[in-house]
């Protein structure tokens, strides 16, 4: 690759590494093809497993296909930054601008919301229908297909990344400080989730929605998500222990196993059953950047900082 390599993702068959200014596809013959839908640096990727959704600094919200055709969702008039993305069922698409979240609903319409502040991040609930916005102070649950008011949870603090729990019945933020914090949404009922040793950099739920997994320490941290209160009152258990942080988490798409990257290359499979572990790439040049499941969890993509890329056939 030229470059870093911030992002990866499987569209149907096609590994996507995304760079600064381009998208890698790598076709399951091997071939590559780098396509190109901004004038500019890509800042955000957000992706469903067949498309990809991309915000740049030239004001462009732009949806790839797995054959690297392009089309340009939404433009900014002022060409303002897009920040952050979202995709979710049915093509639905979300970004946002400084402290303005937008979003185009399954049936085309544009809605607008303004936010207390900038957003760090934007996730949709599973079944696609509410929004979850984080920021400054908490988390924003927007229902961008109906004019219902949106509702506010509350937490201190800055809010940089968001997640569903796969049954959508928790949200959870990483923060600006080394905690994530939660909610449950039925009552509203929070949870803060600490003792890590740097930034949640990466987290990611496990297909059945049992665990948690995430970054941010010299282990794979994961949080116990079973039952009506999830981890309220619970600590996680910490697994693949190593010299270095780790940095990027990937669940694989059935099983609970999950790819975790760390910051000297070193990519290691982990089952969480009994945690056991599999070294899938050796330490290398760069910290891993970008890791990512193919549907079936049968091949797995591997991105560097350093800008090499690998894909893994698990079969």
């Amino acid at each position: 690759m030229n470059g870093p390599v911030f992002a990866a993702y499987y569209l149907g068959d096609v590994a996507a590494f995304v760079q600064g200014e381009a998208v890698v596809l790598a076709s399951p013959d091997g071939q590559l093809r780098s396509v190109t839908g901004h004038v500019g640096a890509i800042l955000a990727t957000a992706s469903d497993g067949r498309l990809l959704v991309s915000g740049g600094d030239d004001g462009r919200v732009v949806m790839f296909d797995p054959q690297g055709r392009s089309q340009v969702v939404a433009s900014d008039s002022n060409r303002r930054w897009i920040d952050r993305v979202a995709i979710g069922p049915d093509a639905a698409v979300a970004w946002s601008v400084g402290k303005t979240a937008l979003a185009i609903g399954r049936k085309g319409e544009h809605r607008v919301l303004e936010l207390p502040s900038s957003a760090g991040g934007l996730a949709f609930a599973p079944k696609g229908k509410r929004l979850a916005i984080a920021h400054y102070n908490g988390v924003t649950l927007w229902f961008a297909d109906t004019v219902t008011a949106p509702v506010q949870l509350d937490w201190k603090g800055s809010h940089l990344d968001v997640v569903f729990s796969p049954g959508g019945k928790f949200v959870v933020t990483a923060m600006q400080e080394s905690v994530l914090h939660g909610w449950r949404l039925v009552d509203g009922k929070s949870m803060r989730m600490s003792g890590y040793r740097g930034k949640v950099r990466s987290m990611a739920f496990t297909a059945g929605g049992d665990w948690l997994a995430t970054s941010g320490s010299e282990q794979l941290i994961l949080w116990p998500f079973q039952g009506e209160d999830g981890p309220m009152g619970k600590s996680p258990r910490a697994l693949a222990s190593y010299s270095e942080r780790a940095e990027i988490v990937a669940c694989h798409p059935r099983h609970e196993i999950v790819a975790v990257g760390y910051a000297d290359g070193l990519v290691l499979l982990v089952r969480i059953e009994d945690g056991a572990e599999i070294l899938a790439r050796r330490p290398g040049n760069g910290p891993v950047s970008a890791l990512a499941w193919n549907r079936t969890g049968s091949g797995l993509a591997i991105a560097t900082e350093s800008g090499e890329a690998s894909i893994i056939d698990l079969s």
